[in-house]
């Protein structure tokens, strides 16, 4: 489990002007290896380039780079747009993280840097023969890089912003969040049932700021309560959006205050995040369908291709009775409910869908598959599979297809 700050420095590495200011220092100081290692080229070979061969080359690459950035950028909010409208806006989170993106308007504005600085070093003539072929050989390789960059932009650009990709992108982080709990149940802490079980004379610990729960640093929880001899109950996990009478956590020790450092180890913002939050990725990608369900787009396809990544997604669940080391022994959390993922991702597609036959034949296909996943799963599919046949009764009026539904529901039972 990352701390804190190692978490917060993910979240850093994922901003784009992170990633382009890093490409932008290194263009700054690169052309001034020229000056570095000019002892190391013979002068004959300097009069054999030329003098100026470096410097018309940069010259065209100040002026193309400039224009390739901007349209990169325009093509970028275009994306983010399409894929806000027509996938999820909380989907599009995750495409302004998107590496590839980053990398190539990192190197276009590193690149167009580049160039700017090595013309002003030419043209204050810091550079002899020696240094300008240092020079012209690294432009010819921020060439071949800038042509890699493009052609590995240009075969992004075919699917950035589709639906099928945006779901793919929030496919993996759902399943990464759902292998998180696998790994580290109960944030590695003691198993909490329910809240029920938490100390008669534990204190509750609220806090002023209203918000989303984005990370919990359990390490430092386990630190605090050592230091003070205290026991630590979670009682909001990440994704819970919490108010000041809400408690973050109950605290059990003899005359223990609850301080600053200790309400630190909870991150919360305006915003869900995927990285702990397992029920969030399946949330998104009900939207995805519901979005897909509307009328404005009827594009029941989707739908059913989304109910696929929601099994792939559930099928990873960790199974009942799991067990695993305890870490912080003087911290005790609750785990997510098999049910509040299950809620999370077919309700509102049961709901959107009720009318549609092709989805409500999905759907109790998935029940029928999920149900052989243990007894957990089982009763959660039954629930959740009288739920949408119920619903489509109400929606659907052809008997048959009713009937063809109620067969599906009735192997739950076999």
């Amino acid at each position: 489990m990352l701390s804190k700050w190692g978490w917060k420095l993910l979240q850093l590495s994922r901003k784009l002007w992170v990633r382009i200011s890093l490409f932008t220092v290194l263009a700054f100081f690169t052309p001034g290896l020229g000056v570095l290692f000019s002892d190391l080229i013979p002068d004959s070979l300097g009069v054999a380039i030329g003098s100026d061969a470096a410097e018309k080359i940069l010259t065209i690459l100040a002026t193309s780079m400039l224009t390739v950035t901007t349209f990169s950028l325009s093509v970028m909010v275009a994306a983010f747009n399409a894929a806000s409208t027509g996938v999820s806006p909380r989907a599009t989170r995750l495409l302004m993280a998107d590496s590839t993106t980053q990398n190539a308007l990192a190197t276009f504005v590193g690149s167009f840097l580049y160039s700017i600085v090595g013309i002003v070093l030419l043209s204050a003539d810091v550079y002899g023969e020696s240094g300008r072929v240092v020079l012209f050989i690294i432009t010819i390789a921020v060439i071949l890089l800038i042509v890699v960059t493009i052609l590995i932009w240009i075969e992004h650009l075919s699917s950035l912003g589709r639906v099928g990709e945006t779901a793919n992108r929030v496919e993996d982080e759902a399943y990464k969040a759902v292998r998180r709990c696998e790994e580290h149940p109960w944030l590695d802490a003691n198993q909490l049932k329910t809240l029920d079980d938490i100390p008669s004379g534990a204190t509750a610990v609220c806090t002023e700021q209203i918000g989303y729960i984005q990370h919990i640093d359990v390490k430092a929880l386990q630190e605090w309560a050592v230091r003070h001899d205290a026991e630590i109950y979670i009682a909001s996990l990440p994704g819970a959006f919490v108010l000041k009478e809400r408690p973050l956590m109950w605290l059990k020790g003899n005359h223990v205050q609850p301080d600053q450092p200790l309400l630190n180890a909870f991150s919360l913002g305006d915003y869900r995040n995927f990285d702990q939050d397992p029920r969030f990725g399946l949330i998104v990608l009900a939207e995805i369908a519901s979005k897909a369900l509307s009328p404005a787009i009827n594009d029941p396809g989707t739908a059913i291709e989304i109910i696929g990544r929601g099994i792939r997604v559930l099928s990873n669940w960790p199974p009942e009775n799991y067990q695993q080391d305890v870490k912080f022994d003087r911290v005790w959390a609750p785990e997510v409910q098999l049910d509040e993922l299950f809620n999370d991702f077919f309700t509102a597609i049961a709901r959107d869908g009720a009318a549609h036959i092709e989805i409500q034949i999905r759907l109790q296909k998935a029940f029928l598959a999920l149900a052989t996943y243990g007894p957990e799963f089982r009763h959660c599919a039954r629930k959740h599979a009288a739920a949408a046949l119920a619903r489509a009764e109400l929606a659907i009026s052809y008997q048959a297809d009713i009937a063809l539904l109620k067969r599906l529901n009735k192997q739950l039972d076999d």
